[in-house]
């Protein structure tokens, strides 16, 4: 499994060199469809970590954090590691492995021109992995709380 914010970088790279911008909220659900693809063509985790559901669907926190200081415009810079000891800031490779960077390139190249309103919606679907792990979600937690 990688590291979330080197595959949003190559997220991010390949939006560039397609001409299109990525605000946090629309790299979040390439992310999402990319560690989905992955996992479906792999049968592995494409990313470290998990996703959380937020109001307008899955969210890598390490991503959103990342990135949060762009609000709702788009993303001009990479994702960096910061070193606490030494208070230093250091570039964070992006995959090279081929089957990673083919994942990304297929959502990209499909999905990359959409808005995030609409890829909101998309990870939104009825019936949908997202769906599926929300309303499961929600019905553990609500026999949860009747349990008491």
């Amino acid at each position: 499994m990688l590291d979330p914010r080197a595959v949003a970088n190559l997220i991010i790279l390949e939006m560039k060199e397609r001409g299109y911008e990525a605000t946090n909220l629309k790299l979040q659900k390439l992310l999402f469809l990319s560690h989905s693809f992955y996992l479906v063509e792999a049968g592995r985790p494409l990313v470290k970590g998990h996703f959380e559901a937020w109001q307008y669907g899955p969210v890598h926190r390490e991503v959103y954090d990342a990135f949060k200081e762009n609000g709702g415009a788009p993303i001009q810079a990479e994702a960096t590691r910061f070193n606490p000891v030494t208070g230093s800031r250091s570039a964070i490779p992006i995959p090279a492995d081929r089957s990673v960077v083919d994942v990304v390139k297929k959502v990209v190249g499909f999905y990359g021109g959409w808005s995030a309103g609409k890829l909101v919606d998309l990870t939104h679907a009825k019936g949908s992995p997202w769906d599926f792990v929300v309303e499961n979600g929600a019905t553990r937690s609500e026999h949860r709380a009747s349990d008491r």
